[in-house]
């Protein structure tokens, strides 16, 4: 016997939302109508509730092994499947980093005692992410990795990230970069260069700093032929970049993260609240309004949360010493669905989208669709009731958010991962 999702909506290809019930059966969707026979199938109740694909995340930091302090990849997937995602994939500036066999088998086989999200793990490209020595491509993706990535840092070397590029072609993986020129960095700087920064007399990180290796990078894959993907886009000049490369034709795609579309420095408390450092940093107003517009015209083609959890302890050391980086995974669909669904600046067809079929689409992956026979990786999205950012609430171990106390609608209140029941909410 299998499970009806009852009484839910599901988007139709008008993205109008219709009444429908969904069968899953043996892992996968069997089913899908308006009233499915009970037939003695265990039945579901959808509270009204969308019925969406499970979500996709492709930048996430569990920072297990090395810095279970921070977080597991049981809390991580945990905290995932709370907020609706049913695939992650895991960055790899852990300790060690995911630059062997044996940590991409650590990570996997952590995964599966977890039993909550699918978690897929990106592998290294150079040894120790020191941007010296290229990792073992083709073992690491016979262990399992989803694609290649220094994230955390940038890789320096031109004829590195291009030696990288050609091996990755061959082997008919992704390259995944973090930009960020380490010339163009000043020691300490912590916040986008910018009004904010100059006010409280602190270096600045410059949009310069992504951009040039954004730029570096499209044009060793065009070159090369390789899929090169640019992680939590900022910068205005990084998008028209991205956008050029496109239309000339380069295998190019790009994620931004929910807090860049929905913040700017301006935003920043005059405290210099440490829960609003994050790299790359929040820039200014011009640079959120070409994210958004990147996003509309498909220039930028799917949100990532690059869910960056670290321990309030080592937040609380000022905006200079504070580590970079704030949760995501558990608020990212309440906040996009709120503030640019409800606002009429995107539909839900289109954030669906942005967060199932268009990751899955750009990485080749067998996920993030709804359908007959597909894998059922789903997600029950509660699109009316409001309730207030609760950070103590959070599965996450990191409560470091600028989005606490925030009313959000859209909240995930079950998710399925291959027909199994990871998280409902009472």
């Amino acid at each position: 016997m299998g499970t009806i999702l009852g009484n839910g909506k599901l988007l139709n290809q008008t993205g109008e939302l219709i009444p429908a019930e969904v069968l899953v059966e043996d892992g996968r969707v069997t089913a899908m109508g308006e009233s499915i026979p009970r037939d003695g199938h265990e039945w579901v109740d959808c509270k009204d509730g969308l019925i969406s694909a499970g979500l996709i995340d492709v930048h996430v930091h569990l920072r297990e092994p090395g810095f279970e302090h921070k977080e597991t990849i049981e809390t991580g997937a945990k905290a995932a499947v709370r907020g609706g995602f049913t695939t992650i994939c895991c960055m790899p500036n852990t300790r060690p980093s995911i630059d062997s066999v044996e940590t991409v088998t650590y990570i996997l086989e952590k995964a599966r005692e977890a039993g909550m999200a699918r978690v897929i793990p990106y592998g290294a490209i150079t040894v120790r992410q020191l941007g010296k020595e290229l990792t073992d491509f083709a073992g690491l993706k016979e262990a399992g990795i989803f694609a290649l990535t220094d994230d955390g840092v940038g890789v320096q070397s031109t004829a590195m990230m291009k030696k990288a590029m050609q091996a990755a072609k061959e082997l008919g993986i992704s390259i995944v970069a973090h930009c960020e020129d380490d010339d163009l960095l000043i020691p300490g700087a912590a916040l986008h260069d910018g009004e904010v920064a100059k006010r409280h007399g602190l270096p600045g990180i410059p949009s310069e700093s992504e951009s040039i290796h954004v730029g570096r990078d499209i044009l060793l894959a065009e070159q090369t032929g390789v899929h090169y993907h640019v992680c939590h886009i900022s910068a205005k000049e990084s998008v028209r970049l991205v956008r050029d490369g496109k239309r000339a034709g380069v295998n190019v795609t790009c994620e931004v993260t929910p807090h860049h579309l929905l913040l700017c420095d301006e935003d920043i408390p005059e405290n210099l609240d440490t829960n609003w450092k994050m790299n790359p940093p929040l820039r200014s107003r011009e640079d959120r309004a070409a994210l958004i517009a990147g996003l509309k015209d498909g220039t930028i083609d799917m949100i990532a949360t690059d869910h960056a959890p670290h321990t309030a302890e080592e937040k609380a050391n000022g905006i200079n010493r504070a580590p970079f980086g704030i949760v995501g995974s558990e608020t990212a669909f309440p906040l996009l669905y709120t503030h640019f669904v409800q606002t009429g600046e995107l539909t839900l067809k289109e954030l669906v989208e942005l967060l199932t079929i268009k990751p899955a689409a750009a990485f080749g992956l067998p996920y993030g669709r709804l359908e007959v026979g597909a894998p059922a990786d789903l997600t029950v999205i509660d699109l009316e009731t409001e309730k207030k950012i609760d950070p103590a609430a959070f599965a996450s171990k990191g409560t470091n958010t600028p989005f606490a106390g925030w009313a959000c609608k859209g909240w995930p209140i079950l998710t399925l991962v291959e027909g199994r029941i990871v998280h409902q909410e009472a």
